[in-house]
């Protein structure tokens, strides 16, 4: 009976080492699932952040590129506004009256003769003016000029341009923000 009664503590010690084992083991299990839970919550946290923050930068491109596409608009627009005005501003100057018309011609002359003293006029050929009627030396026609004049030396080596297309540029291009203010306020 001894043996039997060894065989029963040996057994039973053998039963307590193990449950004590099982017991420590269900411990750590529990410490690194909860271990394991708290990493994946923090990780989820940290990619929903993510998430959220790219949310919020892919709103704000989508914000700014909307904002840029209707400034292109507006800008497209005021430009298509300037164009009309300097094209009505070149028609109304184009459509002058004849005596209107030569009183610009005669001006015209008159400021390029500190260049050109005697210079030759170069005209539309729907303008019908002569070079007595303007003050030059000789009248020409030319298909490429619209409306006023190319003024040259007798050789061709001096040349001022007077045509309405180019004076008109020039102040446009030199009053385009006070048009603009004008225009758009």
């Amino acid at each position: 009976m001894a043996l039997d009664s060894v065989t029963k503590e040996i057994q039973a010690s053998a039963e307590a080492s193990v449950a004590k084992i099982r017991q420590e083991q269900a411990a750590e299990i529990d410490a690194i699932n909860k271990q394991t839970d708290a990493q994946i919550a923090k990780m989820k946290e940290a990619q929903d952040k993510k998430v959220a923050e790219a949310k919020e930068t892919l709103d704000r491109q989508e914000r700014s590129s909307a904002e840029l596409e209707s400034k292109k608009l507006v800008l497209a627009k005021k430009k298509e506004v300037l164009s009309q005005a300097f094209e009505s501003a070149l028609a109304e100057l184009e459509n002058v009256p004849e005596a209107q018309k030569l009183a610009y011609y005669k001006a015209m002359v008159a400021s390029a003769k500190t260049i050109i003293p005697e210079p030759k006029a170069i005209m539309s050929e729907n303008d019908d003016f002569s070079a007595s009627d303007l003050g030059v030396k000789s009248v020409e026609k030319d298909a490429r000029v619209s409306s006023g004049l190319l003024l040259q030396s007798e050789d061709g080596s001096v040349e001022v341009d007077m045509q309405f297309r180019v004076i008109l540029q020039g102040i446009w291009d030199k009053n385009l923000k006070q048009l603009s203010d004008i225009l758009f306020g």
